[in-house]
C-alpha cells in the first residue's frame, strides 16, 4: 500500500483521540465558567447614591438603626402597631413651638422618653399617646444624630442603593444551557463521524484503485453494517456519550436551579418584601450577624399579625395559620401553652462540603440578598434563582471588587489600587478563589 492510501487513515487514527481529549476539556471548562449569562444592561453602577442624591453611609446607618429599634412596631410607609414613619419630621416641624421648644426638639424628647412631653403637655404627643393603646418603649440612648440618620432613612425608604455584586444577572438568562450544550456536543460528535466516514471511502477506493493500477485483485466489498471502522467508530461514539452523560450527571448533583417547593403557609415575599418594602433582615435578622440566615420563627411573624388579621383582598385563612401555630386568641389576645413551630421547607442548600458564611457576604461583602437569590421582592412563591454552582461562585468572585469605603482590612489594597499596582481589586485578588476559602 502507498503511503498516499494510508493518509486518511491516518487521519482517522488521530481524529477519534483528539475527539476524546476535545470533550472533556470541553466539559472542565464548562464547570469553570459556568453558562451564567450577564446581563450587561443591567450592570449596575458604583456611583448610583450620587445620582440619586443619597448619602449612602447615613442611609445604611438609618437602616441599621430603624431594624434595630423601630422595625418591631412601625414601618417607613405603611402604618402597624404605631404610624408610618415617612415624613415624620415633616409632621413634627410642622406644629408650632411650644413652650419655646421647636417641634423638632419635640420629636427628640418623645422618641427618647414619650412620657415627657405628654406630662408636659404637649398637643401633638398627646395626640400621638392615643393613636395605639400600646405603650412605646423608651430609647434614652439614642443620640440627635442617630435619631436623624433614622429619619433620613425612612424619608429615603424607597431608594435602592446600587447592588455590590458585580453585573446583575436577567433571571431569564440565569438557567444553565446544558440542553443547548448536549445539543452541540453531540451535533459535533455527528460531523465528525460523518468526516470518519468519508475518509474511511476515501481510503477504500484509493486503496482500490492502486490495486488495479499495480494489476491485482480488489478485495471484495464489505457491507457498511460490517464495516469495522464504522463498528468502532459506533462503539468510541457511544462510549463518549455516556462517559459525558456521567461526567454531565456528576457536576450537576446537588444543584437545584428553579426549585420551588410548596409551602406549609402561602406567604407571598411579593406583598411583604415588595409591596410593604419589608426589609429582608427584619425576618431574616442572623443573616448580618451569623454564618447561616434564620428561618423566621413564628413570634416573628406575630410582630405584625397581632395587629393585622387579614391581608389585602381580605383573605384570612393564611394569616389563621399562624395563629393556630402560635396558639393565639384572637379575641381574648393571649398566647395559649402549645404553640407548635412552622414547618417551612428550605430552598436554598449547598453541599456538606462547602463553607458559606452570610455574615461575611452581607456585612463585609456589602451585598444586597437579591445577588444571589433574585428579585425576591417579585416572588409570590420563593424559588431557587442562581444555580449556586461552583462555577457561579467563582465567577462572582472573579467580578466582584472588593469595598474598600465599608471595611479598613482591606486599606492596603486600596493603597495599591491607587498606586496603579492594580486596575482593579476584585475577591479573587485577595485570595478569594482559592479552594480552602470554600472547601477547608
Amino acid at each position: 500500500m502507498t503511503e498516499e492510501s494510508r493518509f486518511p487513515r491516518r487521519i482517522q487514527a488521530y481524529l477519534l483521540p483528539l475527539l476524546l481529549v476535545f470533550i472533556f476539556n470541553l466539559q472542565i471548562y464548562a464547570q469553570d465558567e459556568e453558562a451564567v449569562v450577564v446581563d450587561e444592561t443591567e450592570t449596575v453602577v458604583a456611583d448610583a447614591s450620587e445620582d440619586a442624591g443619597i448619602d449612602k453611609a447615613i442611609w445604611d446607618e438609618g437602616k441599621k438603626l430603624f431594624r434595630a429599634n423601630c422595625a418591631s412596631c412601625h414601618h417607613p410607609i405603611n402604618n402597624m402597631t404605631g404610624p408610618a414613619l415617612k415624613g415624620a419630621l415633616n409632621r413634627w416641624e410642622g406644629q408650632d413651638d411650644y413652650q419655646g421648644i421647636t417641634g423638632k426638639e419635640w420629636m427628640y424628647r418623645w422618641i427618647r422618653n414619650w412620657n415627657e412631653p405628654v406630662n408636659d403637655g404637649m398637643p401633638y404627643a398627646i395626640a400621638m399617646k392615643d393613636y395605639d393603646p400600646s405603650v412605646m418603649n423608651l430609647f434614652i440612648a439614642l443620640t440627635d444624630e442617630e435619631i436623624d440618620n433614622i429619619v433620613y432613612y425612612t424619608d429615603n425608604s424607597d431608594w435602592k442603593p446600587a447592588t455590590a455584586g458585580g453585573p446583575a444577572i436577567s433571571e431569564v438568562e440565569t438557567k444553565t444551557d446544558s440542553g443547548i450544550f448536549k445539543t452541540l456536543l453531540l451535533l459535533l460528535i455527528g460531523v465528525l463521524i460523518m468526516i470518519a466516514l468519508i475518509l474511511g471511502r476515501v481510503s477504500t477506493v484509493l486503496n482500490r484503485l492502486v490495486i488495479e493500477k499495480e494489476g491485482g485483485i480488489a478485495p471484495q466489498r464489505v457491507p457498511i453494517y460490517k464495516s469495522k471502522a464504522l463498528i468502532t467508530a459506533l462503539v468510541l461514539a457511544a462510549f463518549i456519550f455516556v462517559a459525558f452523560e456521567l461526567a454531565d450527571g456528576a457536576i450537576s448533583l446537588g444543584r437545584q436551579q428553579g426549585y420551588q417547593p410548596a409551602q406549609p403557609i402561602a406567604f407571598s415575599h411579593k406583598l411583604h418584601a415588595g409591596k410593604y418594602n419589608i426589609d429582608c433582615q427584619y425576618c431574616h435578622h442572623s443573616a448580618s450577624q451569623s454564618k447561616h440566615s434564620n428561618i423566621p420563627s413564628v413570634d416573628v411573624c406575630m410582630n405584625c399579625h397581632k395587629a393585622v388579621q387579614q391581608g389585602p383582598t381580605g383573605n384570612k385563612e393564611e394569616i389563621e395559620k399562624i395563629y393556630a401555630a402560635a396558639d393565639y386568641d384572637v379575641f381574648s389576645q393571649e398566647y395559649g401553652p402549645d404553640p407548635n413551630p412552622i414547618e417551612w421547607v428550605r430552598i436554598h442548600n449547598l453541599p456538606d462540603h462547602v463553607y458559606f458564611n452570610h455574615q461575611q457576604h452581607v456585612v463585609a461583602g456589602n451585598l444586597e440578598c437579591q445577588t444571589c437569590h433574585g428579585p425576591i421582592e417579585e416572588m409570590e412563591e420563593v424559588y431557587q434563582y442562581a444555580p449556586l454552582s461552583m462555577g457561579w461562585c467563582i465567577n462572582c468572585h472573579r467580578e466582584t471588587q472588593v469595598q474598600f469605603a465599608s471595611n479598613d482590612y482591606y486599606e492596603l489594597y486600596k493603597k495599591l489600587h491607587d498606586k496603579g499596582k492594580f486596575d482593579e481589586i476584585t475577591v479573587e485578588t485577595i485570595g478569594g478563589t482559592e479552594c480552602q476559602k470554600c472547601h477547608y
